[in-house]
């Protein structure tokens, strides 16, 4: 496939009117240097302050920055989906705008899709300037934790600096909070060549970290729904069925033990409780009936998915 441009830089921003000069200059003489063909895809997600004038202006100096604007905030996958809609380089590269992201590591990521055939190489910042406690500790628990639950060996899978081959970022679908495991979205869409990079880390000139405790939560809360519905999203009677019968053979047989043990017990004419009189009993009924209802549940998602329209959609490499 032929691409007009060697490189699209994807820059989602948030209140950045003060570091996206220098951002640009940055860009633009590591562009220069390097000879390349490329775009600058700004998008700015609903900022309140003057970033969307800088943008324009900017634009209108160089032809090759490109500009989108929300009317609010819609977050930074949002930005990410329009900015690689609109993205036509052959190589696609993400930052942040705040001038943590080093544009001169650019070149390598790039010869790296382009030479080494990774489709996607993410940056790795080894040696942080953030705040140990409330940034660096929390950082490195979620990546331990998205490493075994994808299986994605990635250090830092929410670095904003990634080079992506140009038909991953068009064949996956960011939505939500989802940016933080594109590396995941793009394996589970079949591209599984990924890799990381150490990079730089600059320390924040202008402005303060919107990362916070909820950011923290969510993206755990993310990890899990996106690992249960690439799992069993096609296939949700695996999950409700396996778990709603292991559920109701197991509160069925406790509720036959508790039956047959007062029986034998009546029948020697010993002393017995009453069954409805054991807590058991009425743990073993609800374990039944909460079996029978997960049952229901995955027949009426095996359905709901059976009538998909994306039941039969897949990601086709190359056809001769």
């Amino acid at each position: 496939m032929e691409y007009s441009k060697d490189l699209s830089i994807v820059i989602s921003l948030f209140n950045e009117e003060e570091s996206l000069p220098e951002l640009v200059r940055w860009i633009e003489t590591v562009m220069k240097q390097e000879g390349y063909k490329y775009e600058i895809i700004m998008v700015d997600d609903g900022s309140r302050d003057g970033s969307w004038d800088i943008i324009k202006g900017l634009s209108a100096a160089n032809p090759a920055i490109r500009g989108i604007s929300f009317r609010r905030n819609y977050g930074k996958s949002a930005a990410l989906f329009h900015g690689f809609k609109a993205a036509e380089g052959r190589v696609v590269v993400t930052m942040d705008a705040d001038l943590q992201d080093s544009p001169e590591e650019i070149p390598e990521m790039y010869r790296m899709i382009i030479e080494d055939g990774y489709d996607i190489v993410s940056g790795w910042k080894k040696q942080r300037f953030d705040n140990k406690l409330t940034k660096n500790l929390p950082s490195k628990l979620y990546n331990w934790t998205a490493r075994k639950i994808t299986g994605i060996k990635l250090h830092d899978m929410n670095c904003g600096l990634k080079a992506y081959r140009n038909e991953v970022v068009k064949n996956i679908e960011v939505y939500g909070e989802m940016h933080r495991y594109i590396p995941y979205l793009a394996k589970n869409a079949g591209f599984g060549k990924i890799t990381e990079k150490p990079v730089q880390h600059q320390k924040r000139k202008y402005g303060k970290s919107k990362f916070g405790l909820e950011r923290f939560v969510n993206g755990f809360l993310d990890l899990i729904s996106l690992w249960f519905l690439s799992t069993f999203g096609k296939k949700p009677m695996h999950f409700f069925g396996f778990t709603g019968i292991l559920m109701f053979l197991t509160g069925g047989i406790m509720a036959i033990w508790i039956i047959a043990e007062k029986l034998i017990q009546q029948g020697n004419g010993m002393t017995f409780r009453p069954v409805t009189e054991q807590p058991l009993f009425y743990l073993a009924l609800l374990a039944v009936i909460l079996g029978f209802q997960l049952f229901l549940a995955g027949f009426i998602c095996e359905m709901i998915s059976r009538n998909s329209q994306d039941r039969n959609h897949y990601n086709i490499k190359e056809e001769i």
